[in-house]
């Protein structure tokens, strides 16, 4: 498949992300070879690479390309683990993820959203992607544990059932705080216990679910 668009992509890896401090060379090569631009509505392509979030349809984003590198960085992926996804939306950040573990198990809760990524996802090949249709705050018990968690939605808290689904010294990273502004929150699994680190101020849309907001 031809990519006109892997110019603009390399300059978005340097310029936004290296730049700013993403030095996993994995990740790093993940994001230059994902194409961002099949993610977004045809409208909106020219704009894929920038340097901010776009809207996805159903009041979902896409997030800024920062946040996927930063968030992805902190899971410190080497390649073999089952990574769970909260929140599919666009499709983008697990198509990152595939590049970097075994597989990836990714949830959403909007149908149009989810039939749209796995559109994209079969167009790429990216045949390590599982999903499915439900509320993302459940996890996904069916293939507990995992090594790896991101929620690509701020919530109230940390949902218990996706503490309950990581392995013993699993990480989770998760935007938390109210409707407006969440830190971005490090979990990680040892023994009994959670460790729990602030890592940045964040704004993502609201989870929504049984462990999240109301609607």
């Amino acid at each position: 498949m031809s990519d006109s668009f892997e110019t603009v992509r390399e300059r978005m890896v340097r310029d936004q992300l290296q730049a700013r401090g993403v030095s996993d060379q994995r990740v790093l090569q993940a994001m230059a070879e994902v194409p961002r631009h099949l993610f977004v509505d045809d409208a909106m392509q020219a704009c894929a690479y920038g340097d901010h979030p776009l809207p996805i349809g159903g009041d979902q984003t896409i997030s800024q390309p920062l946040v996927v590198a930063a968030m992805t960085e902190a899971l410190q992926l080497t390649g073999s683990e089952k990574v769970l996804e909260i929140g599919t939306g666009s499709g983008y950040q697990a198509a990152v993820l595939s590049r970097l573990c075994e597989k990836v198990y990714t949830v959403e809760r909007i149908n149009s959203l989810l039939a749209g990524a796995r559109k994209i996802f079969d167009r790429l090949h990216y045949y390590n992607i599982l999903s499915r249709l439900d509320d993302g705050t459940l996890g996904w018990q069916e293939h507990a544990p995992y090594d790896a968690i991101i929620v690509t939605a701020g919530g109230p808290e940390v949902p218990k059932p996706l503490v309950e689904q990581l392995a013993e010294n699993g990480r989770m990273v998760i935007p938390v705080g109210d409707r407006d502004v969440q830190e971005l929150q490090y979990v990680k699994k040892v023994g009994d216990d959670v460790e729990i680190e602030t890592l940045e101020s964040v704004r993502f849309v609201s989870l929504i679910g049984a462990h999240g907001w109301n609607g």
